[in-house]
């Protein structure tokens, strides 16, 4: 057994520089524009490797079978996914039910500023709660190219969106996760993180809009935009802390649409904002001068959107326990990892105990889920879409064929991006990193602490894995400075969902769904200001709720 040694150099400064070196190489290559990305993510494993193996003296066994079992991850668990989504996209665009689609969203409203907020931020968030991981960027991106936004643009913005939810996503997958890894209450961690959230959520349909317009041309549709986020902020608090914390996304964002509804159907923009390109001559249209948009059939419009609406359906019925559990029963293999499983132990700084035990051992099982996962419940969506649309199955394996194809250079950079968190994570790099945000002390650590959840995101590219490698961390620092384990845990969550929009794996999906394959260092450098911004704002409410409000936080009893 290997156990990780988090100061190889015996000065943390220099061994967290050391262990920054991978990140540094990824995201600085992506950031230069110089390089694609599936070259800067394997420079990035390469540079990995060479430091767990070198530096921090991981056996290169180690080393090889965490980067295998990385690939393996991403396969069955992202690559999968994205794939299913984006074909299923590709068959509403060639049956022509997507420009049905477009047209309905646009008898709501023609303001694009508006279409912004109820697809990227509604939409997205209802497939974050549906399926997560990479879904709600690629379809809502691939949603927003469609209605006529500039790629760019819709990437951006779906990035921007795909935050508030994200603790909660895949029917409460995070959560749940960090209640296992920490021993705490999993309603307690839901309750808490249902006090930090709203606020941001309240305000990131204006966020959204102002990445778009001037703050005057935000303001001309502050009662959509207010009574969207309020509709989403409210329902994620009460539901949170009332209801549960599995289903929290899917009323929010279900809300939050039929508010949106709601509210267009009494108040109208009185200048529909429109982009340069849209054909209208200036950019602002009065609503009573705008062409009006053709009269659509209810049936024409309920089979237009019937593919989403398989897609929720399937992907709901794939995540209910009585279904899943016959399915991986029958379908699933799961193997430990040759060489690999709980052969590296986790260090004291992170159990809190002075030697290894049996639950301080990493466990590395490969999940083989032909059936079970996620994306195949997308794709069975596409497929029987595709059919009942009247594509022939040989059309059917055409296209997902040129969807493939499309999608080899995405494949590419996520399949060495996950190896490159792989082996980050088995090698205690992340851990280095995190640490040096702990030694800030209890006035500080409740922004640092919330600013790690954020970094391990923007790592691994999951909420669920920041909270596996750094949520114990966080109990263990916060009852060490006599801070409330529970905020600190929900600080992980919540300051992570923030870092979703840097992770590279999410640019590389967005760039994918939008055909901005190249520009993958562009929309990094568009982005990072805003999740900069908003995971400080996060941490303010942190450090709010630990020094001013402490009557906030829900309580927990420590199970273990």
């Amino acid at each position: 057994m290997w156990i990780q040694n988090y100061d190889p150099l015996g000065s943390w400064p220099l061994s967290t520089l050391v262990a920054a070196v991978p990140v540094i190489v990824l995201l600085g290559l992506l950031a230069s524009g110089r390089a694609s990305a599936w070259v800067a993510a394997l420079a990035g494993l390469a540079a990995a490797m060479g430091a767990a193996i070198g530096v921090f003296h991981m056996p290169t066994g180690l080393a090889i079978a965490a980067a295998g079992h990385g690939l393996i991850f991403a396969a069955f668990r992202i690559v999968w996914l994205i794939v299913a989504a984006v074909f299923l996209y590709d068959i509403a665009v060639a049956t022509g039910q997507f420009d049905v689609m477009k047209a309905s969203i646009a008898r709501l409203s023609g303001d694009r500023r508006i279409q912004a907020v109820l697809v990227a931020f509604s939409f997205g968030a209802f497939l974050e709660g549906a399926a997560g991981f990479g879904a709600p960027v690629a379809i809502s991106a691939a949603f927003l190219v469609g209605l006529g936004f500039k790629p760019f643009q819709a990437a951006l913005l779906c990035l921007i969106a795909n935050t508030a939810p994200v603790a909660w996503g895949a029917i409460g997958t995070p959560i749940r996760t960090l209640a296992g890894v920490t021993g705490l209450d999993v309603e307690a961690l839901s309750m808490t993180s249902g006090r930090i959230l709203p606020p941001l959520a309240l305000i990131l349909p204006f966020w959204l809009v102002r990445s778009m317009v001037p703050w005057r041309e935000t303001f001309q549709v502050w009662p959509a935009l207010l009574t969207v986020g309020g509709a989403f902020a409210g329902t994620q608090f009460l539901w949170s802390n009332l209801v549960g914390f599995e289903l929290v996304d899917l009323a929010s964002s279900i809300a939050s649409l039929l508010a949106g509804v709601a509210v267009l159907r009494f108040w109208k923009p009185k200048d529909e904002w429109r982009f340069e390109h849209d054909g209208e001559g200036d950019r602002l249209a009065r609503s009573d001068l705008a062409e009006p948009v053709p009269a659509l059939r209810p049936g024409q419009v309920a089979r237009a959107w019937m593919p989403f609406a398989l897609l929720t359906v399937t992907v709901l019925v794939w995540g209910i326990p009585a279904v899943k559990r016959p399915m991986d029963a029958w379908t699933s293999t799961k193997w430990k990892v040759y060489g690999l499983h709980e052969r590296i132990a986790r260090g004291q700084a992170v159990t809190g105990h002075a030697e290894p035990t049996d639950k301080d051992r990493e466990k590395a099982e490969a999940d083989i889920v032909p059936i079970s996962s996620t994306g195949t419940a997308v794709f069975l969506a596409a497929v029987v879409s595709g059919l009942l649309l009247g594509v022939s199955p040989i059309r059917l394996a055409k296209m997902l064929g040129a969807t493939v194809l499309r999608l080899v250079p995405a494949i590419a950079a996520i399949l060495g991006m996950l190896a490159l968190g792989f082996v980050t994570k088995a090698s205690g790099m992340d851990v280095v990193l995190g640490l040096a945000f702990t030694r800030t002390g209890p006035l500080l650590y409740p922004v640092f602490g919330t600013l790690l959840g954020w970094l391990g995101v923007a790592l691994t590219g999951s909420d669920t894995s920041s909270n596996v490698l750094f949520g114990n961390l966080q109990r263990v620092t916060a009852e060490k400075l006599g801070l409330s384990p529970v905020l600190m845990a929900s600080a992980n969550t919540t300051g992570g969902v923030m870092g979703k929009m840097i992770d590279a794996q999410s640019i590389v999906v967005a760039a994918a769904a939008t055909g901005e394959d190249g520009k993958e260092g562009e929309i990094l450098r568009a982005v990072i200001g805003h999740s900069i911004a908003l995971a400080l704002l996060v941490g303010a409410i942190v450090w709010a709720y630990a020094h001013i409000l402490p009557g906030f936080v829900a309580v927990s009893e420590v199970r273990g």
